[in-house]
């Protein structure tokens, strides 16, 4: 079969044996697969990833002298079953996988392991136990995006953001994309995009952002006062004492009203930031910009050293949450999310190309304002198609 492999950073086509599946495995024809952001990074940044993978004890990453398949973001059609499968699904039928895999004593990420090669290539192996059928005739299109969308799903679960918030999202690349989808399909009312291109800022109002800004000309959070959010320290001292002498007015110890204020929610308005922009110096400049009690959910992966003024979070009682990944649960959920339509993420998808044209496409998405996320063709004759 062919493959794109990448070693060294360079990327070449090359033929590869055909992937035998193992005990609980299935073999997949490759239908679409994206190319991530991890996967730009890896390219470059492969050693360092295995390095920081091992502090938390994963050892399999693959480093840059390895030949490494990329490809975690897939949908294919199963054509065979390893031994002691169940073989619920016949041959033929469309399925996306969570992108893990079991290799003996180990589990492996399809993708980022040169245990464990990605969808780069006419064929995958996947864990059956993690394949799901794709549902409702949804396309190969769609259906690759099930990953990225499943990311932006346990972001904005592991934010806690209620309908009547204010959504801010740091970035509009993929990842924001992805928020942004996933944000306006919960009903949030106020969703605020904020990217320096202007093409991204486009995707991110057909994605269904309310408000877009080019933090080049203003600030994404400089409409605080109309949302009632607390902009400084002064304004919170005061905010203070004021509602503790509305309170001694009352006939009532003023601590049981204060107390039952907050059992039912009454706290000061703050809106959930969510970075995904994953560069060095943006959670300072969150952290410098943003209204006080902000919690602020970082998504965007920072392969670089970062340093923070942590007194400043402070002095504004910022939240920060870092997530990574997501369930299987939530991979099930997006997946039904985008065949039930439930969330649109067409704007994402900007291109389609071969895989000899792979390489390509790894230099056109250095242009912020041409593409979001490209999507491979294993059967597609033409290097490039966007």
């Amino acid at each position: 079969m062919k493959a794109i492999v990448c070693q060294n950073a360079a990327l070449r086509l090359e033929e590869r044996p055909t992937p035998e599946p193992g005990i609980g495995q299935a073999l997949l024809n490759v239908l679409r697969c994206g190319i991530c952001g991890s996967d730009l990074h890896m390219r470059h940044h492969c050693d360092h990833m295995n390095l920081l993978s091992r502090r938390v004890g994963y050892e399999r990453v693959a480093r840059s002298s390895d030949p490494l398949v990329f490809g975690h973001e897939f949908c294919g059609e199963v054509v065979d079953y390893g031994p002691r499968s169940r073989r619920k699904l016949k041959p033929g039928s469309r399925v996306c996988a969570v992108p893990l895999i079991r290799n003996g004593a180990h589990v492996d990420l399809v993708g980022l392991s040169n245990y464990a090669p990605g969808a780069y290539a006419e064929q995958v192996l996947v864990q059956e136990s993690f394949m799901m059928p794709v549902p409702n005739g949804l396309s190969a299109d769609r259906a690759a995006l099930t990953e990225p969308m499943a990311v932006a799903l346990h972001a904005v679960r592991r934010s806690e953001i209620k309908k009547s918030d204010v959504g801010i999202v740091i970035g509009c690349g993929p990842v924001g994309l992805a928020v942004i989808c996933m944000l306006k399909a919960k009903g949030i009312k106020t969703i605020v995009a904020s990217d320096f291109s202007h093409g991204r800022r486009e995707l991110a109002r057909r994605c269904g952002a309310d408000l877009v800004i080019n933090p080049k000309d203003t600030s994404p959070y400089q409409n605080w006062k109309d949302y009632g959010f607390i902009g400084s320290v002064p304004q919170m001292l005061d905010l203070a004492v004021k509602v503790r002498e509305q309170l001694g007015k009352l006939p009532v110890p003023w601590w049981h009203t204060w107390r039952l204020g907050e059992m039912l929610g009454a706290m000061p308005k703050r809106p959930v930031i969510f970075e995904c922009v994953g560069v060095p110096g943006i959670l300072q400049s969150i952290l410098d910009g943003a209204p006080l009690m902000s919690r602020v959910v970082v998504v965007g992966v920072c392969m670089q050293a970062d340093t923070i003024e942590p007194s400043m979070g402070i002095n504004k009682e910022i939240e920060l949450r870092f997530v990574l990944g997501y369930t299987p649960l939530e991979f099930r959920d997006a997946l039904q999310k985008l065949a039930n339509g439930d969330v649109s993420c067409d704007p994402l998808i900007t291109g389609t190309v071969a895989l000899s044209g792979v390489a390509g496409a790894f230099d056109a998405l250095v242009d912020a304002e041409q593409h979001a996320k490209i999507l491979i063709d294993p059967q597609r004759t033409e290097p490039f198609g966007l």
